[in-house]
């Protein structure tokens, strides 16, 4: 018996027009609302604080330094379901905000629930979306310690995650240097195939092998990197490949330039792009990177719309030094971890701008 089929009268689902990270808010939109509310910057503190990493420029957690060995993080991402499967959903749900901690090249120590469900929804879907996420905490090595909750039409779930990490040896967006190689580790095309997966044509095996990846959590690709030494990273999720790229590239004063035919797609993705299938996220991260981003003539639409899609629970997008290029794939390949490499840090050339490249 499937896991869905004990929950038959629940479609998640149809409780929410958009699910997974496709919900957030896009960054075009954030940019500018949250412009001066950071303070801290990679490697420094800011005014006699212990803020090393924030909001200026954004990363994937907040890292305060407690010791000279020692840096808390913090992060939290709920979103809407995007499966109907309440066991599906919570361990995505998990699997997603846990990735933040990874995508800094930390280990989690406990999480809190973050929860809005509707008052009829049965208890036991909402016990299963709460074991689901509690056994996804404990794979990544932690505990799931408390949470909140409140009543909302629009069922949404999520954690807030506490975790831990050497302050000298984070995975920071700011940390990729020209020459370094871009390496990443899940497939792209989740909100691709989860847009189209109603329409002709799409098979349902190509969705079950999406909810397979997004349960994944990056703790093994991410020991494998700091194993190595990498300190450039970040997760792919809703601002997509390039928009998350993007955010590297500023952060880091480069470009990234990615190779188009070597982005990893899910089964399904590319042939639900040329029908047509697409986001709503995704219409947002193509304005955010419209005025950084060059694409090659030779690129088809498809892969471009591949690039942009939101990625909910996706892979890690890191920096590696040249040197440590053949251990890193090695060690990854070891610990079962997938990887492509699928592009370049360049150097800025006189006045231009950091951006992302597609070619």
């Amino acid at each position: 018996m499937s896991p869905l089929s004990a929950f038959p009268s629940i479609r998640l689902t149809e409780l929410t027009d958009c699910g997974g990270c496709a919900a957030k808010l896009g960054a075009d939109l954030l940019a500018d609302a949250l412009a001066g509310l950071g303070a801290g910057a990679p490697g420094g503190t800011t005014s006699g604080e212990g803020l090393i990493a924030g909001l200026e420029p954004a990363d994937d957690a907040a890292a305060y330094r407690i010791s000279d060995d020692l840096a808390i993080l913090g992060t939290l991402d709920f979103f809407p379901p995007l499966v109907d499967d309440p066991v599906a959903f919570g361990e995505i749900a998990a699997a997603n905000a846990l990735s933040d901690i990874f995508a800094m090249g930390g280990r989690v120590l406990f999480a809190l629930s973050i929860a809005a469900f509707p008052e009829d929804l049965p208890r036991d879907v909402l016990a299963a979306i709460f074991e689901a996420a509690a056994g996804k905490v404990r794979e990544a090595g932690g505990l799931l310690a408390g949470g909140h909750t409140i009543k909302d039409p629009e069922p949404k779930y999520g954690l807030a995650v506490i975790g831990a990490a050497h302050p000298d040896r984070l995975f920071l967006k700011g940390g990729a240097r020209p020459g370094d190689a871009l390496l990443l580790t899940k497939r792209l095309g989740t909100g691709l195939l989860v847009s189209g997966r109603k329409s002709e044509g799409a098979r349902q095996e190509d969705f079950d092998a999406a909810i397979d990846q997004m349960r994944q959590l990056n703790r093994a690709a991410a020991g494998a990197l700091g194993r190595h030494g990498v300190r450039g990273a970040t997760d792919v999720t809703g601002f997509g490949l390039l928009g998350h790229g993007l955010e590297m590239a500023r952060a880091s004063r480069a470009r990234l330039a990615f190779d188009a035919a070597s982005l990893p797609a899910l089964a399904g993705a590319l042939e639900a792009a040329r029908a047509g299938a697409e986001t709503g996220g995704a219409g947002h991260n193509r304005r955010y990177t419209a005025s950084a981003l060059t694409v090659g003539p030779e690129v088809p639409p498809e892969v471009v719309a591949l690039a942009h899609d939101p990625q909910t629970s996706g892979g890690l997008l890191a920096a590696v030094p040249p040197a440590n290029l053949a251990s890193v794939l090695a060690d990854l390949d070891a610990s079962g971890v997938e990887a492509w490499q699928v592009g370049v840090v360049e150097a800025l050339a006189g006045d231009d701008g950091a951006g992302v490249a597609l070619r």
